[in-house]
């Protein structure tokens, strides 16, 4: 059963300033050349700035069937510990100086909150995962009303 499901998509403000960008770096490179030369120039470029903004909005955040989903990484919701919204000081705290590097972390540049879930010690490899989110009382709720069913193993209670 799914309890909460997010995509990370890009604001449409990072398409406007790619295609600036496009315009601009295009015109550059351009300059002096024939039209065919600027075509190919405004297709890679933009092709290239297009595939960097759908790859950044292809990630999603699933909590479904006693699991977190986040991207391509899953943590089974039996070994995670505290769950803490955060506001955007804290996520940048956690995420800048505060970070620790075995730590998983999905975050985006144009999301400022995030959702902090502790690892329990008895599971390996990451300490906490930090995953950012557009709704972070939303993703902390619905983490919080699958965990009993993931450790007992039943389905949540609502």
């Amino acid at each position: 059963m799914r309890n909460y499901r997010e995509r990370l998509r890009v604001p449409i403000s990072y398409w406007l300033l790619g295609l600036i960008s496009v315009a601009i770096i295009g015109t550059t490179l351009w300059a002096g050349f024939s039209v065919g030369v600027a075509i190919a120039v405004y297709v890679v470029i933009g092709g290239g700035c297009a595939a960097v903004l759908l790859n950044w909005g292809r990630a999603s955040i699933e909590v479904a069937d006693g699991q977190l989903r986040a991207g391509r990484a899953v943590l089974p919701l039996r070994e995670a510990g505290e769950v803490a919204q955060l506001d955007e000081a804290q996520t940048r705290a956690i995420r800048g100086p505060r970070a620790d590097p075995a730590a998983f972390m999905l975050i985006r540049p144009y999301l400022a909150l995030a959702v902090y879930v502790e690892v329990s010690a008895a599971a390996p490899g990451a300490p906490y995962w930090l995953v950012a989110t557009r709704r972070p009382a939303e993703l902390a709720a619905a983490i919080e009303r699958s965990r009993p069913a993931a450790r007992t193993g039943g389905s949540p209670v609502a």
